[in-house]
């Protein structure tokens, strides 16, 4: 619960390793057990008649392409997509930040349905022990412990977590901010990770980072913008984790990274896409680009687009920003903030 890792003066953490620790101690096997949901489920009250009950068009809600992602759906897919994890479990740490290969546990839409139990998913990485436990388990208490930052501090639905940064001047930029939902920044990394977004409703974590990253310091677009454009198309949707993470990567969150760490989008892709197989899924345009191009396309010369059939600027569009460029007036836009 949100008032039972607390520090030491009875305060709320603001800073995630100290709360980490704390929940670890305070935490025991006992509040891990799952709830005994099959025990109680004859005391539901009987379902409504389905003619009375509204569908999830009615209610806003969007298709989209789950079986893109081969994720099963219910309480019995939840299951099955946990045991499937917890048999590759070893590998989490090494293999997470990887999108293109089976390195993340895909649970998150099932954690935001109440699809599968936090408490069984937290003991089994308690009890299972090792990097890969240990790593995941360290993940599921960001969790928490954005949801405690949302619950003392409501104000950071609508405002920086550290009030000086609520000074911080974004850009009025609706075309580039279309341009990044669009998936047409001519950075594939980020056109790619857009593209699984738009198209599945999921994105993996890495790939939110980066995205979250280019948004608000390539850009210089207000991260709110972006915060609630992931409310409106991620399936997993989390006010308070996604809420944290743009706020980590806008530099205005609590323990978020420093304004000064900007990902540079191609590095990005070069470190975890290096062959480029994640953005040929999702950027089926670039799929005849060379593996030491793909990263940066706008690099090829005008015969070998015309060999690979991509021309930059008509197949797939050219960089709408200059990296180093947009990282010199990040520095100066937040600059400003910490001496102002």
């Amino acid at each position: 619960e949100r008032d039972e890792v607390l520090t030491q003066a009875g305060k709320p953490f603001s800073v995630f390793t100290p709360y980490r620790n704390a929940w670890l101690k305070a935490v025991d096997d006992f509040q891990l057990k799952p709830y005994p949901v099959d025990k109680y489920a004859a005391r539901l009250a009987p379902k409504p008649a389905s003619e009375t009950l509204p569908s999830l068009a009615d209610i806003g809600f969007e298709p989209t392409n789950l079986g893109a992602l081969n994720l099963p759906t219910g309480m019995s897919g939840g299951r099955r997509l946990f045991e499937d994890f917890a048999a590759r479990i070893e590998r989490y740490k090494r293999a997470r930040d990887f999108p293109a290969v089976k390195g993340v546990s895909y649970l998150s839409t099932h954690l935001r349905f109440g699809t599968v139990s936090i408490r069984q998913l937290a003991g089994h990485a308690r009890a299972r022990g090792g990097e890969g436990a240990e790593s995941w388990l360290a993940e599921l208490i960001w969790r928490d412990f954005y949801h405690q930052i949302l619950w003392h501090h409501p104000r950071v639905v609508e405002h920086a977590f550290r009030p000086e940064y609520d000074a911080v001047k974004w850009d009025d930029a609706p075309e580039l901010f279309a341009a990044w939902c669009e998936a047409r920044t001519g950075y594939p990394i980020v056109d790619a990770a857009m593209r699984q977004l738009n198209q599945t409703g999921w994105m993996h974590n890495r790939l939110r980072m980066i995205v979250a990253s280019f948004l608000t310091k390539d850009l210089g677009v207000d991260w709110r913008l972006g915060e609630r454009y992931f409310a409106a198309h991620l399936n997993d949707y989390d006010l308070a984790a996604n809420n944290g993470g743009w706020q980590w990567a806008a530099s205005t969150g609590c323990d978020a990274q420093p304004y000064f760490r900007i990902f540079n989008p191609v590095t990005q892709s070069e470190k975890f896409d290096p062959e480029g197989r994640f953005i040929r899924r999702y950027l089926p345009e670039l799929a005849r680009v060379p593996d030491r191009f793909i990263h940066a396309p706008w690099t090829l010369g005008g015969i070998d687009q015309s060999a690979c059939r991509t021309k930059i600027g008509v197949d797939y569009p050219g960089p709408i920003v200059d990296h180093a460029a947009a990282r010199e007036r990040t520095l100066q836009r937040f600059g400003v903030v910490k001496t102002g």
